[in-house]
C-alpha cells in the first residue's frame, strides 16, 4: 500500500508542477472523475461487457484447450494432424488476427469473444500437453497393472498429474483475457471497456481517460487475485502448495 501511496502523490506533484497544463491530468481530478463514473449505469454495463467477454472467451478456451492437450499427448494420430496447425498458430498473436475477426464478424461481443478464445486456447493446449507428457510412465503401468482402464487411468492419474501445469496455465491466460477483451474494443470497436477507452480519446477527455485506464487496472488486479486464489484452492493438494503452507 505504500508503494500505491508513493506513486499517486508523485503523479500529483508532478502534474501539478512540472507537467502543470499538459494532458496529464492531477491524481485528485482523475480520482474525482472515477468517483463521478462508478454510479453511473453505462460505466457498469462496460464492465460487464468486458468481463462477460475475457471469463467467457476463457472458459471456452479452458475446456478446449484441455480437451485438445490431452489429445494431443496421448494420440499420436491427434500429434501429427494438430503438429502443423499448432506451430503455425504458435507465433501469432490476437491483435494480427483483429483486422480480419472485425472483417468477419464485425464490433461486436463474438467478435472479443472470439480473440479472447484465440488468445488463450493455444497457452492452455501447449501447457496441457506438456503436463500430461511429463507424467511418470512408471505410475501409468503400474495403474493399468491393476486393471484401470484407459479413461480411468486418463482421469485419476494423468488429468491430476497434469493439473499443476493446467494451473501455470490458468494463472496466465486469465489476466492475458481481460487484455485481449480491452484490446478487442480499443481497436475493434467491440463494447466493453476498451470502447469507452477510444470514446474519451477521441473527445479529448483527458481525466476521463485515465479514470479508466485506473479502473481496468484495479480490474486487472482483480482478475490476477482471483486466478491465484482458485489455483491454491484447487491445487492446495499439490507438493508446491503444500510447501507454501508449510
Amino acid at each position: 500500500m505504500a508503494g500505491f501511496a508513493f506513486a499517486i502523490l508523485a503523479w500529483q506533484l508532478i502534474a501539478a508542477g512540472p507537467m502543470a497544463g499538459s494532458a496529464l491530468p492531477t491524481a485528485t481530478a482523475t480520482f474525482a472523475e472515477l468517483f463521478s463514473l462508478l454510479p453511473t449505469p453505462e460505466f457498469w454495463a462496460d464492465v460487464g461487457s468486458t468481463v462477460l467477454v475475457a471469463l467467457g472467451g476463457f472458459a471456452a478456451a479452458l475446456v478446449t484447450g484441455v480437451v485438445i492437450g490431452i489429445a494431443v499427448a496421448t494420440s499420436p494420430l491427434t500429434m501429427h494432424a494438430t503438429r502443423a496447425i499448432l506451430e503455425f498458430l504458435k507465433p501469432i498473436p490476437p491483435i494480427v488476427l483483429l483486422p480480419l475477426v472485425v472483417l468477419v464478424l464485425g464490433p461486436t461481443t463474438d467478435m472479443g469473444l472470439f480473440l479472447v478464445f484465440y488468445g488463450c486456447a493455444l497457452p492452455i493446449i501447449m501447457q496441457t500437453a506438456s503436463g500430461v507428457f511429463d507424467v511418470d510412465p512408471v505410475t501409468i503401468a503400474t495403474a493399468r497393472s491393476f486393471s484401470m482402464g484407459r479413461f480411468e487411468v486418463l482421469w485419476r492419474i494423468v488429468l491430476p498429474s497434469a493439473m499443476s501445469y493446467i494451473g501455470t496455465a490458468v494463472r496466465i491466460t486469465v489476466p492475458a483475457s481481460l487484455i485481449i477483451a480491452v484490446v478487442a474494443g480499443l481497436l475493434g470497436g467491440g463494447p466493453g471497456l476498451g470502447n469507452s477507452l477510444l470514446r474519451a480519446q477521441l473527445s479529448g477527455s483527458q481525466t476521463q481517460l485515465f479514470a479508466y485506464v485506473i479502473a481496468l487496472g484495479v480490474l486487472g488486479l482483480l482478475f490476477q487475485a482471483v486466478s491465484e486464489e482458485t489455483e491454491r484452492r484447487v491445487l492446495h493438494w499439490h507438493p508446491s502448495f503444500r510447501k507454501e503452507a508449510v
